[in-house]
C-alpha cells in the first residue's frame, strides 16, 4: 500500500519501499512503455499487490508499477468455461463478479484481498483433496517481457511459459491478465467442530481423504483443534445468521483476538491461559453459503507468516516434531497453527509441484519476535524437504530451493533467456533465484 511520502509498504507492515518512480498503468500497452523507461533508465521494474506478502517480494527502489489502473473484469464466456480478469483485480471482485454470472473459482485460499496477479505469482492456496491453489486454475496469461513485448501464454500456445509463468514471482515479466478455469457457481457446506489433537492426527487420513475441503487449526499449549470440512452441497443454501456471523467472524475471531494478541504482546504469560479460554470456547456450526463465502474470511489482526510445504506422506510426522518442539522451549504463542492439503501440480515453481502436499503455517502479532520461532520450524520442515510459501517469511536460498524443485533449473534457465539484464529483479528474486 502507497504512502503519501512515496514510501510503499505491505499490509504486515514488516516490508517497506522507496521507489524512485511509481507508476499505475491502465492498460498493458502502458505496462510497456513503463519496462521500457525503466530499461532506458537502468532501473529496475516490480509491480505490487495488495501487500499481503510478507516477504519483500515487491520491493524495489527503481520503479513501482501499482496495480489500481488494472482491475477490470475483460471477459467472461460461461460456455467455455473462461474468464479473463487484469492483473490487479482483486479476488473479492472476481468472486462476486463471477457469482453474479453464475460461475466461481473451484478453489480459494482463505482471504480474498489479494490482487489476481499477486495472488498466483506467491502461489496462494486453499486446501482441497482435488483442487489445487489459484495457480492451478489459470489458463493463459498476458505479459509484458523486458523488451516490452506484450506475450500470451496457454497450454495450447507457449505451455513452457505458462507452467513458468503461473508461479513466476514477477521474475520473467510483468503479468497485465490472467485467464482462469471457472466452473458453475456452487454451494459449500461448512461443518465446523473442535477435535483433540490426538484424534485429528488418528484421523488425518480419513479426514483429507473424505473431504473436499478438510483444514484444522491448533491452538499452541493446548489440545485443543478447530477443524473445518467443505464439501459442496445441492443445496438450499443455509448461511449464517447475520448475528451470529458477526459475533464469530468480526467480533470474537477479529476484535477480541486483537485484543488478547496486543494483550499478550505486551504480558507474554498471558498467552498460555488466554489460548486455552479460547480453546474451550470454541463452538461448533454448520452453514452452506456461495462458495467464495465459505473459503475467505475477514482477517483483520495484523500478524507475520511462515508456511511450509512438505509431501503429504510426512504431515503426521512434522506436526507430532513440531508439537515436541513446544514441549521443549519457552514459546508463548497466541496464533493458532494452520493445516491444508493439496493436490500436486504440475506448475514449475507451484509449492505442491510434482506432489501431494500438506502445508503447516506458523504466525505471530505483527509487533512480537518471531525469529526463533519461525527458524527452529523452518528446520523441521526443511529435513523433510519442505517448500516455503514464496509470499511468507523464510531464508531459503538458491542453492536449497533447486534440490526441491525438479523444474529449478529450467526456470533459471527461462529467466536468462527473457530477462537477460535481470531488469525485473529484487533481492528477494536474488536470494531464492541467484543473480
Amino acid at each position: 500500500m502507497a504512502h503519501a511520502d512515496g514510501t510503499w509498504r505491505n499490509w504486515a507492515g514488516n516490508q517497506s519501499a522507496s521507489p524512485r518512480r511509481v507508476l499505475t498503468p491502465r492498460s498493458a500497452a502502458e505496462v510497456s512503455d513503463a519496462v521500457r523507461q525503466a530499461a532506458a533508465a537502468g532501473l529496475a521494474v516490480r509491480m505490487a499487490g495488495a501487500g499481503h506478502s510478507f516477504t519483500p517480494a515487491a520491493v524495489t527502489d527503481g520503479m513501482l508499477l501499482r496495480p489500481d489502473g488494472l482491475r477490470g473484469v475483460r471477459s467472461v464466456d460461461a460456455e467455455a468455461g473462461l474468464v479473463t480478469v487484469e492483473a490487479g483485480c482483486p479476488l473479492r471482485v472476481l468472486n462476486e463478479t463471477l457469482l453474479a454470472r453464475g460461475l466461481a473459482l473451484a478453489n480459494l485460499g482463505d482471504i480474498q484481498e489479494q490482487t489476481v496477479a499477486g495472488a498466483i505469482q506467491t502461489g496462494t492456496h486453499g486446501t482441497g483433496r482435488d483442487t489445487g491453489g489459484i495457480a492451478a486454475q489459470v489458463a493463459a496469461l498476458e505479459l509484458v517481457l523486458a523488451d516490452g513485448e506484450v506475450v500470451n501464454c496457454s497450454a495450447a500456445g507457449q505451455p513452457d511459459l505458462l507452467r513458468a509463468a503461473a508461479v513466476g514471482l514477477g521474475a520473467l515479466g510483468i503479468l497485465t491478465a490472467v485467464t482462469f478455469r471457472v466452473v458453475p457457481a456452487f454451494l459449500l457446506e461448512a461443518r465446523e467442530e473442535p477435535m483433540r489433537w490426538a484424534e485429528v492426527l488418528a484421523r488425518l487420513d480419513e479426514l483429507t481423504g473424505q473431504n473436499e475441503h478438510f483444514e484444522f487449526y491448533w491452538f499452541p499449549h493446548t489440545e485443543n483443534c478447530l477443524t473445518k470440512r467443505n464439501n459442496a452441497v445441492p443445496g438450499p443454501a443455509r448461511p449464517l445468521d447475520p448475528a451470529r456471523r458477526w459475533l464469530d467472524d468480526e467480533f470474537l475471531s477479529n476484535t477480541v483476538f486483537g485484543l488478547t494478541c496486543r494483550l499478550g504482546h505486551r504480558v507474554p504469560a498471558m498467552i498460555r491461559p488466554v489460548n486455552r479460554v479460547a480453546a474451550r470456547a470454541l463452538g461448533a456450526r454448520s452453514y452452506a453459503d456461495a462458495s467464495h463465502r465459505v473459503y475467505c474470511s475477514p482477517r483483520r489482526v495484523r500478524f507475520k507468516e511462515q508456511e511450509y510445504a512438505i509431501g503429504r506422506e510426512h504431515l503426521a510426522s512434522a506436526l507430532t516434531e513440531l508439537r515436541a518442539l513446544f514441549a521443549r522451549r519457552d514459546w508463548r504463542i497466541s496464533f493458532p497453527i494452520e493445516v491444508r492439503v493439496s493436490p500436486a501440480d504440475d506448475l514449475w515453481m507451484s509449492t505442491a509441484h510434482g506432489r501431494d502436499t500438506a502445508y503447516i503455517a506458523i504466525h505471530v502479532f505483527h509487533a512480537s519476535p518471531h525469529e526463533q520461532y519461525f527458524r527452529e520450524v523452518e528446520a523441521v520442515m526443511t529435513a523433510v524437504r519442505g517448500r516455503p510459501h514464496w509470499g511468507k517469511l523464510h531464508t531459503r536460498d538458491a542453492t536449497y530451493l533447486s534440490s526441491v524443485y525438479p523444474e529449478f533449473a529450467h526456470f533459471v534457465a527461462l529467466r536468462d533467456k527473457l530477462d537477460p539484464g535481470r531488469l525485473f529483479s529484487n533481492p528477494y528474486t536474488r536470494q531464492v533465484l541467484g543473480s
